[in-house]
């Protein structure tokens, strides 16, 4: 396409805004809502995501070791469950250890178990995958010289499947506002085909071609994506940049942290003026599919 085209092309979509003023203020501001919800959406959703990740991530198993082993037994152990397809990681506590921590979280009345200690030694073993702690636990409950494996079997399972449904149905939130954005754009796009279907016919009489008469309005709803999407960018921006100042602070040396300001707010306000854009042009290219046929 020549330059001097695509210069027509634009102008002409600008004209076509100017001209259709309420319908556009009406597409621009269901935009602006919808992807005002679509972003705030998006951080919830990212939000929880990064929680339930820090608390997949949290999950490890405890592999409780049989009683009047060999420190040589315990190293063959370490191997053994290092080898296995999936561990990330394997940290060993003697029961010495698990004894010290006991009596720094509850107190010194358990230090009268030091002359007897009744604790076993233990290996802390996380997952390279936390989706497959079970199964990892079930191999390491097989070895000799095992004599317990925990990690909150039953409790994990409930956790991840409670974790996947909250990603699933945030997934598909945001999708249903997006061709709700889609259906709004091209119900303006198509009240402006007909109502310069005239004009279009006689473009097309003089040897116009489909496309020469598409673009225009493909660029009017790119424009319509881009406007809608320039309120929902600031308004977000500036709800997260509070909810950031008050939560952090509170939030240190916790488990659950919110995402840092920056860089993810940077690349929601992309993410929302992307979406701006495509649904726009989805919305323009699908009215004018259906309706620009003459």
């Amino acid at each position: 396409m020549k330059p001097r085209t695509l210069m027509r092309h634009i102008k002409e979509s600008f004209k076509s805004i100017g001209r259709n003023s309420w319908m556009t203020f009406a597409s621009v501001s269901a935009v602006t809502v919808t992807l005002l919800l679509v972003g705030v959406f998006v951080l919830i959703m990212m939000n929880l995501n990064k929680v339930a990740d820090d608390l997949e991530n949290d999950v490890e198993i405890k592999v409780f070791v049989s009683l009047d082993v060999t420190e040589e037994t315990v190293t063959n152990l370490e191997s053994q469950i290092s080898e296995i397809p999936g561990v990330e990681s394997t940290n060993f506590s003697t029961k010495e250890e698990e004894l010290t921590d006991l009596v720094l979280d509850f107190g010194d009345e358990l230090s009268l178990f030091e002359q007897s200690n009744p604790l076993f030694d233990v290996f802390y073993v996380k997952a390279t995958d936390p989706q497959q702690t079970k199964n990892v636990a079930k191999e390491i409950a097989a070895f000799e010289n095992i004599e317990n494996v925990k990690y909150g079997e039953g409790k994990i399972e409930k956790l991840f499947n409670f974790l996947n449904a909250g990603r699933n149905v945030g997934l598909i939130l945001i999708l249903a506002l997006l061709f709700t954005a889609m259906f709004l754009i091209s119900n303006t796009i198509r009240i402006t085909i007909v109502a310069r279907r005239r004009e279009i016919e006689i473009m097309k009489l003089v040897g116009a071609t489909n496309w020469f008469v598409r673009i225009p309005f493909i660029l009017e709803g790119m424009w319509l994506g881009i406007l809608g999407s320039l309120i929902p960018i600031g308004l977000v921006a500036l709800l997260y940049k509070e909810i950031t100042d008050f939560a952090q602070p509170r939030l240190s040396g916790e488990l659950i942290q919110l995402l840092d300001y920056t860089p993810f707010i940077y690349q929601v306000s992309a993410l929302i003026l992307l979406m701006g854009v495509f649904i726009g042009i989805w919305g323009s290219f699908m009215s004018i599919r259906k309706f620009l046929r003459v």
